[in-house]
């Protein structure tokens, strides 16, 4: 009787600690980051496959810049070769290719919409102004579904952290802060074009 008592008790306070250490809290909000992240990637590549048709399209104007549409290309090209999955989201290094992958081809595409700027023929054009509203919206979800990325991992890295989450996850779980999606220099560079 008194093994069976103890047992009782050691699993009613292992149940009690584990549901006050965060473990389940921990978990919830790795998931929560794995979600945004997948997020994130949808609306990524919802850009990526607007530019052949957006390229396309523009490749139909007459002596439109080459270097630009073959920037793009290499632009989308690179950015699509970049894969980060769920796990590699805690290495800096892999999440800095990603970004900066990423970056490039925003700087491209914005490169591409001021060059436009010289071609009322192609301004005019149904299907181009179409592509070019498609990848405007697509732009500010991806603006949402980074924002929205960003939340959740400072709230993963947050978890992970406070006590009496990190002790559990220093002895249980050995869960790693993840990176936040920042914005690549290169995307801050307004592009440069020459009239």
């Amino acid at each position: 009787m008194k093994s069976g008592a103890i047992r009782t008790l050691g699993i009613l306070f292992l149940s009690l600690m584990f549901s006050g250490c965060g473990y389940n809290a921990m978990q919830k909000n790795e998931e929560g980051v794995s979600k945004a992240w997948g997020d994130l990637e949808s609306q990524l590549q919802r850009r990526a496959d607007l530019v052949p048709n957006l390229v396309s399209t523009v490749k139909g104007a007459a002596d439109f810049e080459q270097e630009t549409l073959t920037g793009v290309i290499e632009a989308r090209s690179k950015a699509s070769s970049v894969q980060l999955t769920p796990e590699m989201l805690s290495d800096p290094a892999a999440m800095e290719r990603f970004q900066s992958a990423q970056g490039e081809l925003s700087s491209m595409l914005s490169r591409l919409m001021v060059v436009v700027e010289r071609y009322p023929e192609l301004k005019a054009n149904q299907n181009f102004r179409d592509l070019q509203n498609q990848l405007e919206g697509t732009e500010n979800r991806i603006s949402v579904a980074r924002q929205r990325y960003n939340a959740s991992v400072e709230t993963f890295n947050y978890s992970i952290r406070m006590f009496p989450n990190s002790m559990t996850n220093g002895l249980l779980l050995h869960l790693k802060p993840k990176e936040y999606f920042k914005g690549d220099a290169s995307s801050r560079e307004v592009p440069q074009v020459a009239f």
